[in-house]
């Protein structure tokens, strides 16, 4: 079976690494929509080098790696990476103009990060993610969370947000074509929420926040520079290189999608991006309605999380104490529990019920005050928001849907 893959910046090159690693798919078609360079030979050398990540001979094979690129021919567009072939096509960036049908790809990665909306036609005058279905891919996933431009509308039926050991059972090869990996953080915070929702229940969870303080992305600037017309932050145009910027993230939104008893449940994220490259940081902080005799301590916490990651394949727990590079490349770490840093607080809240809704008292009575414990929880977990986490767990959803199509 061959694989399409539509862009080549860092979800591509690194989804292409993954792949020529693993060796299921027979060859891979990767669309570039553009010239590159000079030719076949730089786009080799864009793939075989990385600042983040070094060069893909040493990520193959260690220190013993070899010249793992060869075979070059300009005019086909071809090319052995690790022994895979690849094709590489350069003519149509709309995906219903590429040219999967004659190039044999069922299946197709986007990762450009441009086209996200999964209602959005597949003859849209600027693309579509459904375009790619249109030029003969059967399934099509998506390298980032589904955004729908006009409001009001649902979510089609044929498409779902999915993360690898949450929901991935949800995927039904007969109704779902268009599907999204979600996020690098939604990922992450998905593994840090699942083990406590499981344990404690929805119903004691009262409200959550976090915060990601992220690596620099494709989207920032690396100096200051004017921002176009209409544009709401100004902080997005200003240098990644020497400045912690706020942002937004959509990581709350997402989650909802995933695990769908956080809809019901307060919650506020958002982001902060820091100048690495890669690897960064969730900060959970929860609130749980309680037992003042026996309250929730840092023990229970991670006993719950180093349970869960015994039998997870993509939940590590750590007791050692971390940095961020010390995360990159991890394989398949959804989120890596930085334990020694597990905090709680239990407090006794009043409750004053005069005024609240439903709640009806006769004249001169003194309304009740309840006290309500409440345990506070800050939890930290690490992610490789490129290759060590997302990729390789979007690589993993890949082979899993690529073994359900007929």
């Amino acid at each position: 079976m061959k694989l399409g893959i539509n862009g080549l910046g860092r979800i591509g090159k690194l989804s292409l690494w993954h792949h020529v690693s693993r060796q299921f798919f027979s060859e891979v078609v990767v669309n570039l929509g553009r010239q590159v360079g000079g030719g076949l030979q730089d786009i080799a050398a864009a793939i075989e080098k990385d600042s983040t990540y070094g060069r893909l001979s040493m990520y193959l094979h260690g220190h013993k790696g070899g010249r793992v690129i060869e075979d070059l021919r300009e005019d086909a567009g071809t090319m052995l990476v690790n022994g895979v072939p690849v094709t590489i096509l350069r003519e149509a960036r709309n995906p219903k103009d590429i040219k999967w049908q004659d190039n044999g790809v069922r299946l197709v990665v986007d990762t450009t990060g441009v086209f996200k909306d999964p209602t959005a036609d597949a003859d849209a005058p600027k693309g579509s993610i459904r375009g790619h279905l249109q030029a003969g891919a059967e399934k099509v996933i998506l390298s980032a969370p589904f955004k729908i431009k006009a409001k009001g509308i649902d979510m089609p039926g044929d498409a779902l947000t999915t993360v690898m050991g949450i929901n991935d059972d949800d995927y039904d090869p007969r109704l779902h074509s268009v599907l999204s990996a979600a996020s690098c953080t939604t990922t992450c915070l998905s593994y840090m929420i699942k083990p406590l929702l499981d344990h404690f229940g929805a119903n004691r969870l009262l409200s959550a926040s976090m915060v990601t303080v992220h690596a620099a992305t494709g989207s920032q600037q690396v100096l200051d520079r004017l921002a176009g017309a209409g544009a709401t932050d100004l902080r997005k145009n200003r240098s990644i290189l020497n400045n912690i910027i706020l942002t937004t993230t959509g990581a709350a939104k997402a989650l909802g999608l995933v695990i769908p008893e956080m809809k019901s449940i307060g919650f506020i994220a958002e982001s902060v991006r820091i100048p690495t490259t890669t690897g960064s940081l969730i900060v959970l902080v929860l609130n749980l309605q309680d037992d003042l005799e026996n309250p929730v301590k840092r023990d229970l916490i991670n006993s719950i999380y180093r349970d869960y990651a015994a039998n997870s394949p993509y939940l590590e727990y750590s007791e050692e104490q971390n940095v961020s590079s010390d995360i990159i490349g991890m394989p398949a770490a959804a989120a890596v529990i930085e334990s020694t840093e597990t905090h709680t607080r239990t407090a006794s809240i009043s409750v004053n019920l005069d005024g609240l809704k439903d709640c009806r008292f006769e004249p001169g009575q003194v309304p009740p005050v309840l006290q309500v414990p409440v345990t506070q929880a800050v939890i930290y977990g690490w992610y490789d928001n490129e290759l060590g986490s997302y990729t390789n767990m979007l690589g993993d959803l890949t082979v899993s849907v690529a073994e359900r199509m007929v």
